[in-house]
């Protein structure tokens, strides 16, 4: 989820300026299409750390390949001037979010089934509403601390003693789903920068502070790396590419479409996430894990209407002041 969510963030939550959406459908299509690529990216990584390579080690390829491919891509079209940030010290408090997600989240995978830890990803929106009033300044409202909490207890009814899920698994996505809180925080203190300069810079974070890490991460990989097979390679340098496709699917999909349209879908990675882990591994979710992944989806999806509902009538309440006066 980089996505983390991995990297969507349902609309409640989302508030960066968007162009006028014409075209929704589009829009639907390219989320849609990003969860199921982001959902290869965890797999894949998933895959990987099976065959040895060391946890450091990738996310150190995820973020160069990214990094590199969506300075390849944009570029050319956007010039140098995308690179500046209005805000670059909050830039690299959320670089530096996305990493400690991007790290967590791995971790996470390499204890538990990709579907339960990326359900447990989908508490994060509703923690960031939760702490709205002390870390946002908003008003407190009672509907986002019930939505946070019905969330959590189907979080709850996910890791339940007897899910069979590894303690440390449980704990590493508890901690995932508040680095990427961390991440939604600071994504909306960047809101005024362009999607593709906070694209750059959180991709630029993680390959720069790993580059400086590899005098200590690389060497003990190197006996593992040279026994991967080229198919594992592949695999490895895939998880930049994919990590970064999502991304710019993302982005397409909120400049095609309201995200208050398009939250819903932003659950449906939980299905993608499903479906791939069931292929890579045979792994299902039981009954009562599907209740608990339903009651996040419903409790995220229930506030994000109301909350867009809310921000309507105030829209609405503006419109007719401005008039009046």
């Amino acid at each position: 989820m980089h996505r983390a969510v991995a990297g969507a963030v349902p609309a409640a939550t989302t508030s960066a300026p968007r162009p006028p959406a014409t075209r929704p459908v589009i829009g639907i299509a390219l989320l849609i299409l990003s969860a199921w690529t982001l959902s290869c990216l965890d797999a894949s990584g998933k895959w990987v750390m099976g065959a040895g390579v060391p946890l450091w080690v990738l996310c150190w390829v995820r973020y160069l390949v990214h990094l590199v491919l969506v300075l390849g891509l944009v570029l050319p079209s956007r010039g140098v001037k995308i690179l500046r940030a209005t805000r670059p010290k909050e830039q690299l408090v959320r670089g530096g979010a996305m990493l400690c997600a991007t790290v967590v989240f791995f971790k996470a995978l390499s204890y538990m089934p990709q579907a339960e830890a990326t359900a447990i990803n989908f508490l994060a929106p509703l923690l960031v509403l939760a702490l709205a009033p002390w870390v946002l300044k908003e008003p407190p409202r009672m509907s986002r601390w019930v939505a946070a909490a019905v969330g959590f207890g189907g979080v709850l009814i996910i890791i339940r003693p007897d899910s069979g899920l590894p303690f440390m698994g449980v704990v590493f996505g508890l901690l995932t789903a508040c680095c990427f809180a961390a991440q939604f925080i600071a994504t909306r203190r960047v809101a005024g920068d362009d999607p593709y300069t906070s694209l750059i810079w959180s991709g630029a974070v993680g390959a720069i502070a790993l580059t400086l890490m590899l005098p200590f991460i690389l060497p003990p990989a190197l006996p593992a790396l040279r026994e991967l097979s080229t198919a594992n390679w592949i695999l490895l340098i895939s998880t930049g590419f994919t990590g970064a496709l999502g991304h710019l699917l993302q982005i397409g999909a909120y400049r095609n479409a309201p995200a208050s349209m398009l939250a819903p879908f932003v659950y449906l990675q939980i299905v993608s996430a499903t479906t791939v882990g069931w292929l890579f591994w045979g792994h299902f979710p039981d009954a009562l894990t599907w209740l608990g992944i339903a009651i996040i989806c419903a409790s995220g999806i229930v506030i994000g209407l109301i909350e867009w509902r809310r921000s309507q009538k105030t829209t609405a309440a503006l419109a007719r002041e401005a008039k009046n006066a």
